[in-house]
């Protein structure tokens, strides 16, 4: 991996993240069209830059964060079933899932008409039971948890997965917004902290750079988007991006072929 490769990759993480079409699955479907070797750093590569995106949240939404306890509270309860779930599969993740070109294109295309038909079966005219995040009780912050930790599959989507889940537990699209965006800083936080921590000895100074650049650029890229991009997910429906994660699973597997 280049320098230039890494920082690309890093502004493809920023954009991506924020939507419902899998950043990890683009990022590891542009390492394979890179030609970017699929080994246990371009994984740790793809792990760690998501941090550069999830802590522009941090910034847009600290002001908030700090004057609301009972909205931590309830990351905090979200976030317990993610983290169990992810240690206990942390090297089926990092082993077999990470890098699966093929186990992508499946996950976009499933997803993406899962996402149509949920659009299409819900309609436009159902209230939600829960406006804010505060007003969610803590068992079902719990299984929006559970909702996110499908997205350890790549190509699954974390965004999705948990705004879908949020949704079916009677949220409204703006409060489970805003919770899935919430919810990923100690996600992000916890998963590349440890995935580190596992591999700190196989990295040089020399592949530190590329973290850090692909770090930065993702970061620049979500703090500018991020605003836009979270007002569009909440006002539209899933429908257009489904059919955009079939196309390109389609357009993936024309290639493998």
């Amino acid at each position: 991996m280049t320098l230039i490769e890494s920082i690309i990759l890093g502004l493809l993480e920023g954009i991506t993240e924020f939507l419902p079409i899998s950043s990890t699955g683009h990022l590891i479907l542009l390492q394979n069209a890179m030609g970017i070797a699929d080994d246990e750093f371009s994984k740790t590569f793809t792990i760690t830059i998501q941090l550069g995106a999830i802590l522009a949240i941090v910034m847009l939404y600290a002001e908030r964060l700090m004057k609301a306890p009972r909205l931590i509270a309830k990351i905090a309860v979200a976030f317990i079933p993610t983290a169990v779930i992810g240690l206990t599969l942390y090297k089926v993740i990092k082993g077999y899932l990470l890098g699966n070109v093929m186990i992508v294109a499946w996950a976009l295309a499933i997803g993406g008409v899962l996402m149509i038909a949920f659009e299409l079966l819900r309609g436009k005219e159902i209230s939600a039971a829960h406006d804010s995040i505060e007003d969610l009780p803590y068992w079902k912050a719990a299984v929006v948890g559970v909702a996110q930790s499908m997205a350890m599959i790549p190509g699954v989507s974390r965004s999705g997965a948990t705004i879908i889940g949020g949704m079916l537990l009677g949220m409204s699209r703006e409060a489970i917004v805003e919770f899935s965006f919430l919810l990923a800083i100690p996600t992000m936080l916890g998963a590349t902290a440890y995935d580190l921590f596992k591999t700190y000895d196989q990295l040089s100074w020399d592949n530190t750079g590329l973290l850090v650049s692909g770090f930065a650029s993702a970061f620049v890229a979500a703090y500018i988007t991020a605003p836009a991009l979270l007002r569009f997910i909440k006002r539209h429906s899933f429908i257009p991006f489904g059919i955009y994660r079939i196309l390109l699973a389609l357009v993936v597997a024309a290639v493998l072929i």
